[in-house]
């Protein structure tokens, strides 16, 4: 099934290509230093843990206690899972093979 973003333009694809190039946590640590704010970073950072909780079958009261994010911040993420673009699916499944 072919994949059609929501978000398109050149602006968009050029952040995708850039993102491409990143090989090392080192890398990516600088480029998302340099592009985003901490607050941005950190908000990414909390949405993708809660990923990561929801996909080992964690309740919402044990994310939120880890994690401190909002209830309506976890069911974003795990509408996301159940019905987005397949985006955390993929990342999760790569990094369970890094493990």
């Amino acid at each position: 099934m072919k994949f059609t973003p929501q978000l398109k333009g050149e602006q968009i694809d050029l952040l995708m290509k850039a993102l491409l190039t990143l090989t090392t946590t080192d890398e990516a640590h600088r480029f998302c230093e340099d592009v985003m704010t901490i607050k941005e970073l950190e908000s990414i950072a909390q949405r993708l843990e809660v990923a990561v909780m929801l996909n080992r079958r964690a309740t919402y009261q044990e994310i939120a206690q880890k994690t401190g994010a909002s209830t309506a911040t976890i069911s974003r993420v795990n509408r996301a899972l159940h019905y987005g673009a397949d985006g955390y699916a993929f990342v999760l499944s790569q990094l369970d093979k890094e493990v």
